[in-house]
């Protein structure tokens, strides 16, 4: 059995906060630059240039990449031979959000659904956990903006509907979106399992690196076909027209019952932050 202290885990979790929030992955910053070599309009290049400009200011500067800096979700591997010592990992993640949204100076959106009273410190954090074999803590990170989540939607499909079905739900949803979710988005897509299963994989999917290939060769053309429909609907960077709408879609799937298709589509905005720590 593999002890890890309570406190590094939150010293990692406060960093992780500030440095996704602060740095935009080199994946994301490398799909501006494909999209701004593919684009047409003089406008979405213009947006294309802006993005990556905002984030070196963001790099450099040591500030937020967005006012939004998002709910703090958590996925969570525990390795069954793992314990935290002094406290419960739960804590050590919370307390990790507390000090990083703190000294971070990162905006606290967390708040009461009715009332609106917000939480102060952008805890609770949304944690999914994960039982693995082995030693290891795997912990990554998302900081999931208001814009973009608000525009995500789960639907339960008749198995008839098949393929196209799904393909004409995930498609639509984007369009009705249109700027909303600050494009170029990356779309995330759950197929399968129960509807609130689907809207998880649809989230999980979003952490996979862009330019990654899915590791299910059955959906490789499939992510390419919808991505493709995606672009050609002309929304374009920050709404404005143009071929780059969305960077990538990513879709995990997993059986269903057979009375059942639930999808769920998750789309991600331009500034897709995240981080992952292994202890």
């Amino acid at each position: 059995m593999r002890s890890i202290p309570f406190e590094t885990v939150k010293g990692k979790i406060k960093e992780a906060c500030i440095e996704a929030n602060y740095i935009l992955g080199e994946d994301v910053l490398g799909g501006f630059r494909r999209a701004l070599g593919e684009e047409d309009s003089p406008i979405g290049k213009e947006v294309l240039n802006q993005l990556i400009e905002n984030a070196r200011i963001a790099r450099e500067e040591r500030i937020p990449l967005c006012q939004d800096t998002g709910l703090a979700v958590f996925f969570v591997e525990v390795g069954d031979a793992v314990t935290i010592e002094g406290g419960r990992l739960s804590e050590a993640i919370n307390e990790g959000v507390r000090e990083g949204y703190r000294d971070g100076f990162l905006r606290k959106s967390a708040c009461h659904p009715f009332s609106r009273k917000n939480t102060g410190d952008n805890t609770p954090a949304i944690i999914y956990y994960e039982l693995v074999p082995g030693d290891r803590l795997t912990i990554t990170f998302c900081a999931k903006g208001g814009g973009s989540e608000n525009m995500s939607r789960a639907t339960m499909l008749k198995p008839s509907d098949g393929l196209a079905g799904v393909e004409d739900f995930v498609v639509n949803r984007v369009w009705e979106a249109q700027a909303n979710p600050c494009p170029p988005i990356i779309v995330g897509v759950g197929i399968g399992g129960t509807m609130e299963r689907a809207a998880l994989l649809a989230k999980k999917s979003l952490l996979r690196p862009l330019g990654q290939e899915n590791p299910d060769p059955e959906l490789v053309d499939i992510e390419k076909r919808l991505l493709k429909k995606i672009n050609c609907l002309g929304i374009g960077p920050a709404g404005l027209g143009g071929r780059t709408t969305a960077l990538a879609v990513h879709i995990i799937l997993e059986p269903c019952h057979i009375a059942s298709l639930p999808v769920a589509v998750n789309l991600n905005c331009h500034s897709s932050r995240h981080g992952e720590i292994l202890l």
